[in-house]
């Protein structure tokens, strides 16, 4: 039984990511950036009662529209590798102890984490933000839901250079299927290439380019799975289904857990835990 309300909230560059504890279990809420008064608003009418921990890079300006009094504020790396600990001991099978995890939100961050140690490694400006601000640069669509079923009809292969492509009538090297580059088909021939084929492309650019840089983590900090979480991939299935299969042609184990884009608010809320012990 839980004896007071919890909320574990991560404050993104595009999304807030609330986990609240109570009564009724687990839940989960989530706001646009643009709308961090709204959540204030909704926090103070809703978790009065509530304890709360803040984390992300916008943890501070939230905290100045709250009562100091409840709210905490913790690392967002520190949360968020508290929060995938959490979902990967959900996940079938064995809770890896070294891995890359990469954490695909607005941009990419990736972290060698070994037992309760992590290491930030690197990152990447690619990433959510890319595939939603390029594709509504390139469409008429706009939001990331509205530009994901666009993508659901979409067709690479008019739009990127697949290496089959490059080795017409003769075998390929490597994979045919393997993109050699990204809109370099559109740079031959435009006619004919839907917004779905251009989202379908973004989605295909941004998938590729997370792995390949979680790939490369991989292979320097000798670990064999990588851990792939954020936003990018709620309802993303495209994405998912890129990162998984280009990972496992690697000889990578992949990993997406379930509600991995809330791993932050996770770790928040479970960091208010072990204060209570």
């Amino acid at each position: 039984m839980v004896s007071k309300r919890k909320a574990g909230i991560d404050v993104g560059g595009t999304l807030i990511k609330a986990a609240i504890l109570d009564k009724n279990g687990l839940n989960f809420q989530s706001f646009l950036e643009s709308e961090l008064t709204q959540c204030a608003a909704w926090l103070k009418e809703s978790l009065a009662d509530a304890e709360v921990c803040l984390t992300g890079g916008g943890a501070s300006r939230l905290r100045e529209k709250l009562l100091p009094n409840n709210v905490r504020i913790i690392s967002e790396f520190e949360a968020t590798c508290i929060g995938v600990r959490d979902l990967l001991d959900k996940e079938p099978g064995e809770t890896p102890d070294r891995f890359i995890l990469t954490n695909c939100g607005t941009g990419t961050s990736i972290h060698f984490v070994n037992g309760l140690n992590h290491r930030r490694i690197g990152g990447s400006g690619i990433g959510g933000g890319t595939l939603v601000g390029l594709s509504e640069l390139l469409t008429e669509d706009h939001g990331f839901d509205a530009l994901i079923h666009t993508a659901e009809n979409g067709r690479r292969d008019h739009v990127d250079l697949t290496v089959a492509r490059i080795y017409e009538g003769d075998v390929p090297p490597i994979a045919g299927d393997l993109t050699a580059s990204n809109f370099g088909l559109a740079a031959r021939e435009v006619k004919g290439i839907t917004d779905a084929d251009k989202v379908a492309s973004v989605i295909g650019l941004v998938a590729e380019t997370v792995t390949t840089l979680s790939l490369f983590a991989a292979e320097k900090e000798n670990v064999q799975t990588v851990v792939y979480i954020g936003s990018s991939f709620a309802g993303n299935p495209a994405m998912r289904e890129i990162v998984m299969a280009y990972s496992k042609l690697r000889g990578i184990v992949p990993i997406i857990p379930k509600s991995g884009q809330f791993s932050g608010a996770i770790g928040a809320l479970l960091s208010l835990e072990k204060n209570d012990r």
